[in-house]
Parts: structure tokens; sequence; C-alpha cells
């Protein structure tokens, strides 16, 4: 270890890589180029000096932290670091005061506060006066949506900023710079390859931290040689504990991977299906996008055979964003079992072509004049909802009445099979085709 770290000759502090590496300027800030592209609203209000208090919403890693630190410089304020884990009211307080003695002697004090959501409603409270008082300008950052977790009072006083979590690109960009960077690794030649900088950089799944920290660990570990740490396939695969990590998600195992997944779900193969489901998440993916394929399969593939499955899938995105990974692999690997143990049909995905296909060919076709409203009465001289039978007014709650333009008045689209729960739906349907035909 000494001989490695002695290769860093040019480190002021052992501090994390993200730490070292966090840029000061708009300049070295990678990603959020929705909010700081040229003539964007953030970027306007940081070139301008007009910022306000604001709550930065977005997941971790995504540079909330350092773009409060660059507002701070840019608009010429102190700035105070705050975190809502380990504050109470008598630290608010205090950091009011020095915050209303520098609004005294002329220097705006900008409040960073982290996870801003986890401060109850006091505390969140104590901040009102001195947000409206112009004493601070309070940037608050939280993982979770601030209409949920944020006072109205406090949230109607900060305008919210959207922050993504970074592109791959994103990333592979802030992982070259810090290679090449003499704040991160000194004098040291490190060599790793674009392509272990791009598998990093999935791997952190959006999150800058992660991806450096993760590039730290592998060149900490990596083979020494003369002023050179070379980091090759193994040691980062040690690193980062993921075997089956190396892959590109936005490239072609990608699909065949989620291909696997959903196939083999459909042919009710559940051993099979969970195993595709662990080879994604073991390397790296997403487990959100993966609940949302869940939930499309849900209604593609199952549909009305058990109308339960799309509640469940929608439940495992719920659980996904709650535990994040690796917690929610079993909701995953529970709702992919349940999903490929479930009866199936595709009717309701057949019957949305076919009837995509017409409308788009009918687009024009006016809609019947029994089924359109009446609220004046010109539409009542114009024959509006004339002809309209209101069904809770007969015993089988049935009537004869058309609902389909006349082009396509005799066109059946949804055909229900005899699978699972669907063949109740079957025989309600042709009891009710039945009774019409009387």
């Amino acid at each position: 270890m000494e001989q490695q770290l002695s290769l860093f000759d040019n480190r002021e502090t052992l501090a994390p890589l993200a730490s070292r590496l966090r840029p000061d300027s708009l300049d070295g800030f990678i990603g959020q180029e929705h909010l700081l592209g040229k003539g964007r609203l953030l970027r306007r209000l940081i070139d301008s000096d007009q910022i306000s208090s604001m709550i930065f919403w977005g997941p971790p890693g995504v540079g909330k932290t350092t773009l409060a630190n660059i507002i701070a410089n840019r608009t010429h304020s102190a700035f105070i670091n705050f975190s809502a884990v380990t504050s109470g009211i008598k630290e608010i307080k205090e950091v009011m005061a020095r915050a209303e003695n520098s609004r005294i002697m002329g220097m705006k004090t900008v409040l960073f506060v982290d996870e801003i959501h986890r401060f109850n409603k006091a505390q969140q409270d104590a901040f009102l006066p001195f947000v409206e008082k112009g004493s601070i300008i309070l940037i608050g950052a939280t993982t979770e949506n601030p209409s949920f977790e944020i006072n109205a009072a406090l949230l109607s006083r900060c305008k919210v900023f959207v922050l993504q979590a970074l592109t791959t690109e994103n990333i592979v960009t802030l992982l070259a710079n810090a290679v090449q960077n003499p704040k991160a690794f000194g004098q040291a030649r490190i060599n790793i390859t674009p392509e272990l900088l791009e598998s990093i950089a999935v791997f952190s799944n959006g999150d800058a931290r992660t991806a450096l920290n993760t590039l730290e660990m592998a060149i900490t570990n990596g083979e020494i040689g003369a002023g050179t740490i070379t980091v090759t396939k193994e040691v980062l695969s040690q690193c980062i504990s993921r075997k089956s990590l190396l892959y590109d998600k936005n490239g072609e195992e990608h699909y065949n991977l989620i291909s696997a997944l959903h196939k083999s779900m459909r042919n009710s193969d559940p051993d099979a299906a969970v195993y595709w489901l662990a080879r994604m998440l073991e390397a790296g993916e997403d487990p959100l996008y993966i609940a949302r394929r869940l939930i499309r399969f849900a209604s593609e593939d199952i549909g009305m055979a058990d109308s339960q499955a799309l509640p469940l899938a929608v439940s495992a995105y719920q659980a996904c964003h709650f535990n994040g990974m690796p917690e929610c692999n079993v909701n995953l690997a529970h709702t992919v079992t349940y999903l490929s143990l479930a009866p199936k049909s595709n009717a309701v995905y057949i019957a949305y072509g076919e009837c995509k296909k017409d409308a788009l060919q009918t687009l024009a076709a006016p809609v019947p004049l029994q089924l359109r409203n009446a609220p004046t009465r010109l539409m009542e001289e114009l024959h509006y909802g004339e002809g309209y039978e209101y069904a809770h007014n007969t015993e089988e709650k049935l009537t004869h009445m058309s609902c389909m333009p006349d082009s396509l008045k005799d066109k059946t689209y949804y055909r229900p099979t005899s699978q699972g729960a669907e063949a109740a739906a079957k025989a309600r349907l042709e009891a009710i085709q039945k009774w019409k035909e009387t």
C-alpha cells in the first residue's frame, strides 16, 4: 500500500476522489445540460447573479452539492454546508444568526441543506423568516419528491429544479478527466481502457460519486509499473464484485438480456426468468428499468387472464423506488416468478393493435349522435344525444345502442381466451353478445 500511495505524490489530502475533483465553476461541471446549457434558465440566473432560494431534486451523485458550491462562488456568497441528518433546531438558529450578521455586513449567504426532506415541519419552518427577509439563499437538496416532503410554505418560496441521473457518456467524460487530473492521482500515469471506463460508468448507474469511488478503488488496487498503474478487467471485476458487469446497457447485450427475461416469463419458466433477472441486476442494470418492463408485460402477455398481475408489477416498481438495490432484488424476483406462473393472454394487446390500425384510418369518422353530450340548446337542436339509451335504466344493465362509428359497426377487436380469469370475461362477453342479438 505504501508503494501505491507514493505514486500519488501530488495529493494534498486523502479525501475521497469525488471531493478532490469537485469543480469550482460551471466550466468543469458535467451533466444537467437541460438546466445549465446555453440559454437555459438556471444558467441565466447564475450568470446574471439573480439566484433566489431553490430546491434541487434528483438522485444521488448528480452534482447537487457541487452545483450549490459553484453558485456560492459565482455569486460571491458565503457558503454553509448543512446536513439535515446531523442538525436540529439549535444548529439552525446558530447558522441563521451567522447569516443575519453577514447580511448586515453586506455579505450574502448560500445555505446548502443536504437531504432537506429529513427535517421535520418545525425544523423546516425555522428557515422561513430568514428566507423571506433575504438573510439566506436556501438551496435544499432532496432525493424525494419535494411536493410531499417539503412544507408548502417553504416550497412556495423556492424554485424547484429537477436534476437528472448522469448519462453513461457524462460519467465516461468525468472518469476520463479524472484519470488525467494531477489532483486525482498525482504524477502517476494511469493505464485504463475506454471499455473499462465505460464499464464503471454503467455500474455507477448515473451516480458520479459511485463512479469516482469505483475508479479510485480500481486504481489503488491496480498493477504498479515504473511510474504507471494499470487497471485490468480482472482488477475491476474484483473491486466491484460483478463478474458479469462488463456489458453496455445501451448495446446489444442489454437488449438480449431483457428479451430473454421477457420470453422466459411468456413461456412460463420461472427458473429461467429469475436467472435472467439476476444476470441483469448483477450487471448493474437499473432496477426501475426492469420494473417498467414488467409493468408492460403484465398487460401485454397476461392481461385479463390475471388482472392482479398489473397492480403487482406497479407495486414492484414502487418497491424498487423505495428500497433501491440490493434490497429490491427480492421484490423483482417475487414479481417475475408471479408473472411467469400467471395464465397468459395477449388478447388485450392484439385488440389494441387492431384498434390502432383502424383508428388511424378513420380519424375523421364522426362520433355517433347518440354518444354526444348536449349541454347547450344549439346542440339539442342539432340532435346531439338523441337516441342515447341509459344502461342503468334497464334490468339487464344493457341496451341495443351501437357505440361504434357507422363504418366500424360490426367490427370486433377483443377476443378473449379461456386462460385463467379471462375465461369468465369470455363467458360474460358471449352472454352480452347473445343478448344483443335478440
